[in-house]
Formats: structure tokens, sequence, C-alpha cells
């Protein structure tokens, strides 16, 4: 029976440095001595995620939305430079440093495929800064919704043509893949715990990983 490997791409497999880029992005007009700079990045985070809880929208879309909210709560002048700004940024940024081994030594024995709450056009650039060839590369744009939305991966699984019992989902994020996986019937589900945070019995079975660099033995390559 065919068995494929999915990751979250952002945070899980490709250093996802929002936070650094939206304060560089953001430095000539940001002062630091009255801003709280982790409450105004938290707050940019989170109204991501409401974002993409609404009607489907480009990915684009919902970074410039999202961080016009985040600086005018923050009393920031917002400019849409700054959006566009962000965007051109994500494709540029590559995996943490142990994904590409991990992976190839995966591919000794499974499919691997991506499931991103992106655009085609920006995670194609993050894919070719992996190096390592997917045999699946699935978007919200392709799903036409957004993890954590059901649709986003009964979307992907038909796509790979799979039933959820023949899928090992491995991803870092709680709220957009573990907590929605739960109850899909997924054959196994990894977490990426690269921040150290304290895990959640309600959620179980998972298994927990620091990063990528123990799968391949977790699971049997």
């Amino acid at each position: 029976m065919r068995e494929i490997v999915t990751f979250d791409a952002y945070a899980t497999l490709i250093n996802f440095e929002l936070g650094p880029t939206t304060l560089k992005v953001l430095e000539d007009r940001l002062d630091l001595d009255n801003l709280d700079v982790d409450e105004f990045l938290d707050d940019f985070r989170v109204m991501r995620f409401q974002a993409v809880l609404e009607a489907y929208r480009p990915y684009h879309e919902v970074l410039h939305s999202s961080l016009r909210n985040a600086m005018r709560l923050h009393g920031l002048e917002y400019r849409e430079s700054d959006g566009d700004a962000l965007v051109e940024a994500v494709p540029t940024f590559g995996p943490h440093p142990e994904v590409p081994d991990a992976l190839r030594a995966l591919k000794t024995k499974y499919e691997i495929a991506i499931i991103s709450n992106t655009d085609d056009n920006l995670i194609a650039r993050n894919v070719e800064n992996i190096g390592v060839e997917f045999d699946y590369v699935i978007t919200a744009q392709q799903a036409g919704a957004y993890k954590p939305d059901r649709q986003t991966f009964e979307y992907a699984f038909k796509t790979m043509g799979v039933e959820p019992s023949q899928v090992i989902h491995v991803a870092q994020g709680w709220e957009y893949d573990h907590i929605p996986t739960r109850d899909l019937g997924l054959k196994r589900r990894v977490w990426i715990n690269r921040y150290g945070r304290k895990g959640s019995a309600d959620y179980q079975p998972y298994d927990e990983l620091r990063d990528l660099s123990g799968l391949p033995k977790l699971l049997g390559c």
C-alpha cells in the first residue's frame, strides 16, 4: 500500500522568518521605544490566522490585509509598499539546515508532499531552495481553502489519490495542522516542536521531534 509523508511548509520545512522580515520592512518607521515588538508580531500572527478563516482569497492578499490591520492596531501608518515588500520576501526563505538531508532519506521509502497555506507562485521558489523534489506540492490556491479548513486536506488526499490512513502528516503548527487533523483518520502525525512548546494530551496520538533530523529513523528509513 502506498504511504505518503506530507508536510506543512512554512516553519516546518522552511525557515519562515516573517517576524524579522516584517521588522526590517518597517524599520524606518518603527519607534522601538514605544512599540511592544513581541505584541505587534503576535497580533500580526493572530490576524493572519483570522484572515484564513474567512472566504478564500490569495495568500498575498492575506499578508497585505493582516499587516495593515496589525499596523493600524499599533498606531503605525500602513503603505501598500509594506505589504508588497513582505510578499516579495516570502519566496526567498530557505529550509532549516537539517531538512534537505532528512527529505532525501525519506524518499528512499516514501512519497513526499507539501500541503501549504500559500500561493503557487510564492512557494515555487521555496521548494527550489530546499533542493529536493516533491511528489506533490499542494497549495491553498489549488484547494480554494486554507488549513485548518477540512476542505484543504480532503483536496490533498484526492489529488494524491490516497485515503487518510495512508498519510503521515508532519507539521510544526497546532492551529493549522495538528488540531484539524486529529479526527481525519491519518496513519500517523508528527509534531516538529522547534520552539520547545508544551504539547497537549487532548490531541494525542502524535510523535514529537525537535526538528526533522530524527524523522527518517522514526519512520523506518
